[in-house]
């Protein structure tokens, strides 16, 4: 995972494809689908047209790149482009505002068609970084639609595709999906023969689906319950990462800075998740992990933070394209050892797992007056993702595929894990200030030396 300046831009002929003319034009006579935006869907939104009365414009869109070897034929990859389009039917899926509510219209997969252009040569790879951003912060903004963008950077030897898609379309799992499932499409179009994928449920059937279970949460429930009591034992707010990150009260939102690095190679990365597996893997080892890490940065005595949990939980969306993520708070009390973190963060992790299937911002709108949000970003992350099991990961290093994340304001702190075949990835951003480069930089080390040190202990 990085952003659009370290996935290795090189010079070319930039070419565009978007939602045709006649496909907006459809879009704009079609009634309501009577299908609600999923909880986190409608938050994303609100959220981004609230910035935007202050003036702010913030760009949430996620992204993939990978390379196509060899002479490309754009015929065939616009036809791969279309079907990807038309399998995946929050593409072609939007939202009105009628005052402050949101409805939704569906464009039928036969009105779907898509325009190319070829925008011109490129023969300096920073001047192309630009455009390509402010392409992406443009045609893959939330509040427009279409909200996402198709590229190619053509060259005698090779092909970069560059795609970009507001976050209410696209989660982590997704992004890792596109591009086999898009090389796959672009295949069978070169060899002029049907596509083999199985079709894809429907993110937007699920976003139905997921808001009439949500809906049947009340006030009494005690998930309300449970998030009511740790949004006190915060301070009234959700947890940032809890270190100094060298921001004053009232300053409002700062611009947010991209790290990424190997953290471990692959037997380093091997040998931790060996040793955490008992406890449940990985992502136990690195939650326990941080909890020691943030104690020896910052003294804190409990380390309260929000881990972003999928929710496939049924194996008909595990081919879908769209936002599937819910949230589970916890509280670990520092340990005296590796071993105490680990056991302290599986037991929470086992109580409170179910707590991923009820929408955070479902809760948050019964909490009602209890809670008042003070940025953007609701709460830090510290995320783990195996994606070694991703279609076409082990050729991700030859073909140059990167998952694409964008970069601009904010007082939180995301930090993503990546489980890849030659090892464990750390990426971060976070407040651009001298003081969280150093806790930051703290942190990073500290976790590199306990993920190598703890299994030869």
């Amino acid at each position: 995972m990085t952003d659009i300046q370290r996935c290795e831009v090189r010079p070319g002929r930039l070419v565009e494809w978007t939602l045709g003319p006649g496909t907006v034009a459809a879009a704009t006579g079609q009634p309501e689908d009577v299908r609600p935006p999923a909880y986190i869907q409608e938050s994303h939104f609100r959220t981004v047209r609230s910035v935007l009365r202050d003036d702010l414009v913030l760009p949430t869109w996620l992204g993939a790149t990978f390379d196509l070897p060899g002479a490309v034929d754009l015929d065939a990859l616009e036809e791969a482009l279309r079907r990807w389009t038309l399998r995946h039917e929050t593409l072609r899926s939007g939202f009105r505002w009628a005052g402050e509510e949101m409805r939704r219209f569906t464009v039928g997969a036969e009105d779907v068609a898509l325009r190319r252009e070829v925008v011109g040569d490129f023969p300096d790879a920073a001047q192309l970084v630009q455009h390509l951003e402010a392409r992406f912060d443009e045609a893959a903004y939330a509040l427009g639609w279409p909200n996402f963008l198709y590229t190619a950077v053509v060259r005698p030897d090779c092909t970069s595709v560059y795609l970009a898609f507001d976050h209410s379309n696209v989660d982590g799992y997704s992004i890792f999906r596109i591009p086999a499932e898009i090389h796959d499409l672009y295949t069978a179009a070169v060899e002029g023969r049907p596509e083999e994928q199985a079709p894809a449920a429907s993110y937007v059937d699920f976003c139905e689906t997921e808001r009439a279970e949500a809906d049947r949460i009340e006030v009494d429930h005690s998930s309300v319950s449970h998030w009511r009591e740790f949004i006190r034992q915060c301070g009234g707010q959700l947890p940032n990462f809890p270190v100094d990150l060298g921001l004053d009260p009232g300053q409002g939102l700062q611009p947010q800075i991209l790290v990424r690095e190997m953290l471990v190679d692959a037997e380093s990365a091997a040998a931790f998740e060996a040793y955490c597996r008992p406890f449940g893997g990985s992502l136990v080892g690195i939650l326990a992990a941080t909890s020691l890490a943030v104690h020896h940065i910052g003294g804190e005595q409990v380390y309260r933070t929000v881990v972003p949990f999928h929710t496939r939980a049924a194996e008909r969306w595990s081919d879908s394209v769209g936002w599937f993520v819910g949230a589970v708070p916890i509280e670990v009390p520092v340990a005296s050892d590796f071993s105490g973190a680990l056991k302290a963060v599986r037991a929470q992790l086992r109580a409170n797992r179910r707590l991923a299937r009820v929408p955070l911002a479902r809760i948050l709108g019964l909490l009602g007056p209890e809670f008042h949000p003070a940025s953007p970003d609701l709460y830090s992350v510290v995320s783990f993702l195996d994606a070694r099991d991703a279609p076409g990961s082990k050729w991700w290093a030859e073909r140059k595929v990167y998952a694409l994340g964008r970069v601009t304001y904010g007082d939180k702190v995301y930090v993503w894990f990546n489980r890849l075949h030659e090892g464990l990835w750390f990426t971060s951003r976070h407040p651009d200030t001298d003081v969280a480069h150093k806790n930051m930089r703290l942190y990073v080390e500290w976790m590199r030396d306990l993920i190598t040190s703890v299994p030869r202990s």
